[in-house]
């Protein structure tokens, strides 16, 4: 796409959060989320019929065809509101998981699973964390999958599948072949529909005392002798890791571009309030030194953030997620960081307004703290770019 025709379409997005999005989020966010489906349906139709829908997608999948270097510039815009994603039928885990069947499902498996998904006539989650094992060390899982016959057998225990509650389907990980000499060998990926007997959701799991409901959940679910087809395995035996990494490369380039968004919504908003406020009749806290340096700060960090990660995708479009390895556990532990700590100025900046649920901030404060941690705790990418780094110097 040329850069005049996305400068279009981004200004197309813009309208469409000023004019459909923001007037409805905060009643959303801090309500039933099934009580408004209807309203969400009527803003997700308005998205497609404005030619927003799909942005990930190919033209021939009903998208737009952007690249991922594209779509980070879209993917930012949508972060400003918890809901532009979901509107635009781009929002995780659900785009996560219709690249890997694009990329990798059988054509059986794009018209059960994949098509009804783009098209957003149903939802899907992802299971791969169990709370037996730290998340960090993704080929350490307790569940199993054995073949029998035709079929396969799901037994295990997941939390944090995000989006659970409602979803149509998940994929998960399990063990098919755990005595293989490699580890990255063991498991592989299937799905798994929810009406499928011996799925069970056990929770959806509170966060920070907010507990959470349907597309805003992370859900704790267990597999009880779960019994799915054999052409339910996405790909090959043994290759869950594989496509675990392949889902999860351009999944950070989204997850960053999403906080970035954040981040620049949490500044206007901090801007907007700075120079509202009175200290005093006449004083804002606009002319407090403390809050400019604040104000500066932020827009610093988010311009570095928004370059890195434009960066980073460029490289995966050109060589791969595998040779662009160091360069995303860079931008994951650099713009979660630059998250929270805007977030958090943003916060200080409207005193006791900024914890109230009166405004996003505080439910951003809850809902991103975990950017720290998931898709690997920020320390763990920290350890991969020093090891990268080091490695030179012997």
């Amino acid at each position: 796409m040329n850069p005049s025709n996305l400068q279009a379409l981004l200004t197309a997005y813009s309208v469409f959060l000023e004019e459909v999005v923001y007037p409805e989020e905060l009643s959303i966010i801090y309500g039933h989320f099934k009580e408004h489906l209807p309203k969400l349906q009527r803003m997700r139709e308005e998205a497609r019929r404005r030619g927003l829908f799909n942005p990930h997608l190919p033209e021939s999948s009903g998208g737009l065809g952007l690249r991922l270097s594209e779509f980070a510039e879209v993917s930012a815009l949508l972060g400003k509101s918890p809901l532009g994603h979901y509107l635009c039928n781009c929002q995780a885990p659900d785009i996560g998981n219709m690249e890997l069947l694009h990329l990798f499902g059988s054509e059986s498996q794009k018209r059960q699973f994949l098509h009804p998904l783009e098209r957003g006539e149903i939802r899907s989650c992802f299971s791969m964390t169990e709370p037996e094992h730290a998340g960090s060390n993704p080929v350490h899982l307790s569940t199993r999958a054995v073949r029998d016959g035709d079929s396969y057998r799901i037994t295990g225990h997941k939390w944090f599948t995000t989006a659970a509650d409602g979803a149509h389907f998940t994929i998960v990980m399990a063990l098919t072949n755990p005595e293989a000499e490699n580890p990255y060998s063991r498991a592989s990926m299937l799905l798994v529909p929810l009406d499928t007997p011996g799925f069970e959701l056990v929770r959806n799991i509170p966060i920070m005392g907010d507990t959470g409901s349907d597309y805003f959940s992370h859900a704790e679910v267990r597999f009880h002798d779960c019994r799915v087809p054999a052409a339910y395995l996405i790909g090959e035996e043994g290759q869950g890791f594989m496509l675990a990494q392949e889902r999860l490369g351009p999944g950070r380039i989204h997850h960053c571009m999403r906080w970035i968004g954040i981040a620049e919504r949490a500044l206007e908003m901090m801007c907007r309030y700075a120079l509202k406020r009175e200290l005093n009749p006449g004083q804002p806290l606009a002319q407090q030194q403390s809050i400019q340096n604040w104000i500066a700060e932020s827009a610093a960090h988010i311009r570095a953030s928004r370059l890195m990660v434009l960066d980073t995708a460029r490289q995966i479009e050109e060589k791969g997620a595998k040779e662009a390895k160091e360069a995303i556990s860079t931008i994951k532990f650099f713009v979660s960081d630059m998250l929270m700590n805007t977030l958090d100025r943003a916060i200080q900046t409207h005193g006791a307004l900024g914890i109230t649920d009166d405004t996003l901030l505080s439910f951003w404060y809850r809902h991103e703290r975990g950017a720290r941690i998931y898709d690997g705790p920020d320390e763990v990418h920290k350890s991969v770019l020093a090891r990268k780094l080091l490695k030179s110097y012997r």
